[in-house]
C-alpha cells in the first residue's frame, strides 16, 4: 500500500472546480494548475518545516499549531453546521499559513513567473484545503483507542521537531515524511 504525497492529497482535496477555479484565475489550464498548486505546497511544507525546526517563537507557533491540529475537534461543536469544529481546531495553523503567504507568494512568482499577487489569491483558496489536509493526516496517525493528542508534546511548544514518538513524528505524518 502506497502512501499517497501530500500534494496529491491537497490535490484531491481541492476537487475539480476549485482547480478549474485556479485555472481560470492563472489563465492556464489543468495542468498548469496542478503544477501551480504543487510549486505552492512544496513552498508552503517547506516554510512549515523549516519555522517548525527553529528554537525560537515562530518555531514555537508552527509546533503549537500542528499540535492543535492534531487535537480532535470538540465532539459538541463539530456537530453545529458541519465544519464548525474542523474551523475551530484549525485556528492557529490558518494564522501560521497566513504568515507564510507573503514569502511562498514571493517565492513561487519568482520560480514561475507569475505575479505574486495572483499567487497570494491561489494561496487564500489553498488556505482551507490545507488545513482540511492537515486534519485528515492527523486523524489517520493516531493509533486506534489511542487518547487524542498522543504522541504529541503538551502544548506541543515542548519538545524539539525531531523528537520519536512526539511531535516530529506528528510533522512527518501530517507532510507526508518530510524532513524531521
Amino acid at each position: 500500500m502506497s502512501e499517497s504525497s501530500f500534494q496529491d492529497d491537497v490535490l484531491g482535496e481541492l476537487g475539480d472546480d476549485r482547480l478549474n477555479e485556479i485555472a481560470s484565475l492563472l489563465g492556464t489550464d489543468t495542468a498548469g494548475a496542478r503544477d501551480t498548486v504543487a510549486t505552492t505546497v512544496g513552498a508552503m511544507t517547506g516554510g512549515l518545516q523549516q519555522k517548525a525546526g527553529a528554537d525560537d517563537e515562530d518555531g514555537a507557533e508552527v509546533r503549537q499549531a500542528f499540535a492543535e491540529v492534531a487535537e480532535p475537534p470538540l465532539e459538541g461543536v463539530s456537530t453545529l453546521g458541519g465544519g464548525l469544529g474542523g474551523l475551530l481546531s484549525g485556528a492557529m495553523m490558518a494564522g501560521v499559513l497566513a504568515k507564510l503567504s507573503r514569502p511562498v507568494a514571493n517565492a513561487v512568482s519568482k520560480k514561475t513567473g507569475i505575479p505574486a499577487a495572483t499567487v497570494s489569491r491561489v494561496i487564500e483558496m489553498l488556505i482551507p484545503v490545507l488545513l482540511a489536509v492537515f486534519a485528515k493526516r492527523a486523524a489517520a496517525g493516531r493509533a486506534p483507542g489511542a487518547p487524542p493528542g498522543a504522541g504529541a508534546p503538551a502544548g506541543g511548544a515542548s519538545g524539539a521537531a525531531g523528537a520519536g514518538g512526539g511531535l516530529g513524528d506528528l510533522l512527518g505524518q501530517i507532510l507526508g515524511g518530510g524532513k524531521k
